[in-house]
């Protein structure tokens, strides 16, 4: 049956009863509306990705910030967390086996429903409206607040290797205004986002492409670390192997479960991909299991290289290298970091970008952020506020505890997909499905699990963070979306 055409004059005036109230909030998105509506040619994305550019999207977006940056926190701990030591290997098995039960669940709504907009569409088409938005609202959360994050780690990285080419730009510059240390603003930061901004207007397939080459590098830089640090590691150093016992290795999970935040990005370029049924499955599970290998790699040289106490909580892979002679091979690492952050940039305000396009679509946000660039083929409004926005947020406003809000709303979502999923097989078990996820309902169900274990280990501050970005959300979508939902508006035509 064909979606019904969207009148917002008519959306606008239905009055709300507590019937419709009640309808709406639970009323899910027809999976043939949905593959119609991405069909639409006001809003139909260019497909140009391949399986190797959707993994080489996943392996962008994973290998980061997390690897580079935040696993220095986890091994040591902080004011709000204990440190795993060498147990940081077990925390990466934790994490990884969390995602790979969440990967299952995606691969297959991918494969089933190939459209933009990942988990808020996936809810959409299972849980109703009212999830579907709050999904959407936490991946906004997702997303924005990691981009900020990775903007302002990029921009530390960047200026670091300016010092070593005997460059040092104005602390000003660098520094945004408020703390003891404050400029006017991280002017890096801005830029960078800009860049990127301009790429992804241009083209997914030519972002595709400068990521391919980025996560070329920075595999082999990773690659460099471990080969040139492994003949180095004393197995002494592993001892105690989890000083604070399992408390250190699940608060550590919690943390460096930002550093697999990206696989999910994948399934936001659904729309762009070729042949979705086959390569969304195969981009999200292949990026997912190389980057957990290399992670277990890394910790297990890294915490074998010098005392856990040691460890720099700033740079501390190529930290590491320095400290025991290799100069040369930190500078290396260092360049690698720059050039691995910049991809999960790219892949993160991708994510970003579709999420409000998704959401725009369905009139949940303004039906303005759905338009479609008629050269470039690309959501280009929201690409642009998107930029602008992270830009703004990244230069001026000083990011503490980013990794953790960007974790609970992540966890969150996946923990709706994992549902959702379990649903859709009751619900519609006859729909074709090019991807079955294997021992139904087990796996979604340890994944939720899985998922909420490592909630528990997040900070209370977090969850008090994340209990009012919520609220902020329901009032938005009472205030607007649930006038103007699209599905509220063909339900008023009949």
């Amino acid at each position: 049956m064909e979606p019904q055409a969207f009148d917002p004059a008519a959306s606008s005036a239905q009055p709300l009863t507590k019937g419709s109230v009640i309808n709406r909030l639970f009323r899910t998105k027809p999976i043939d509306q949905i593959l119609a509506d991405a069909d639409h040619p006001d809003h139909r994305l260019k497909k140009t990705l391949t399986a190797w550019d959707l993994t080489a999207l996943g392996i962008g977006a994973i290998i980061g910030t997390g690897i580079f940056v935040l696993i220095g926190t986890a091994i040591v701990g902080d004011t709000h967390r204990p440190g795993a030591g060498p147990g940081i290997i077990l925390s990466f098995v934790l994490s990884g086996l969390t995602c790979a039960l969440a990967a299952l669940c995606y691969a297959e709504f991918a494969a089933m429903i190939p459209v933009a907009g990942s988990a808020y569409t996936y809810s959409y088409a299972t849980l109703g409206e009212f999830l579907a938005w709050i999904t959407g609202w936490n991946l906004i959360l997702e997303y924005g607040v990691a981009c900020v994050a990775v903007a302002i780690g990029w921009s530390g990285y960047f200026n670091n290797l300016l010092l070593l080419a005997g460059f040092e730009l104005p602390h000003w510059a660098t520094h945004p205004p408020g703390g003891p240390d404050g400029g006017f603003a991280n002017i890096p930061a801005a830029v960078i986002v800009l860049l990127v901004t301009v790429i992804l207007v241009i083209g997914i397939k030519e972002s595709a492409r400068a990521t391919g080459i980025i996560v070329a590098l920075k595999l082999a830089v990773i690659l460099f670390f471990i080969g040139v640090g492994a003949p180095s590691v004393n197995a002494a150093n592993w001892a105690p192997f989890m000083p604070q016992g399992f408390a250190g290795v699940g608060a550590a999970a919690a943390i460096i479960f930002f550093a697999y935040i990206g696989f999910d990005a994948v399934s936001t370029t659904a729309e762009e991909a070729r042949n979705p049924q086959r390569d969304l499955p195969v981009g999200i599970i292949a990026s997912l299991a190389i980057c957990t290998v290399l992670y277990i790699a890394v910790a297990a040289v890294l915490t074998g290289l010098i005392p856990h106490t040691q460890i720099d909580i700033h740079a501390p892979v190529a930290d590491a290298l320095r400290l025991v002679g290799f100069k040369w091979g930190a500078a290396i690492v260092a360049i690698g970091a720059v050039a691995g952050i910049t991809s999960v940039l790219v892949v993160m305000m991708v994510g970003q970008i579709r999420v409000f396009f998704a959401m725009s679509r369905d009139r949940l946000l303004g039906p303005w952020l759905s338009a479609v660039h008629p050269r470039f083929g690309t959501p280009h409004r929201a690409t642009v506020i998107t930029g602008i926005g992270v830009a703004v947020l990244s230069a001026f406003i000083p990011i503490s505890d980013a990794a953790d809000m960007t974790n609970i709303g992540t966890l969150f979502a996946f923990v709706l997909v994992c549902l959702g999923v379990i649903v859709l097989r009751y619900t519609k078990p006859n729909h074709p499905r090019p991807f079955r996820l294997p021992l139904m309902p087990l796996v979604p169900i340890l994944g939720m699990l899985a998922c909420l274990g490592l909630m528990a280990f997040l900070p209370g501050l977090t969850w008090i963070r994340f209990g009012v970005w919520t609220a902020i959300g329901v009032l938005v979508y009472a205030w607007y979306g649930l006038r103007h939902s699209k599905l509220a508006a063909g339900a008023a035509g009949h």
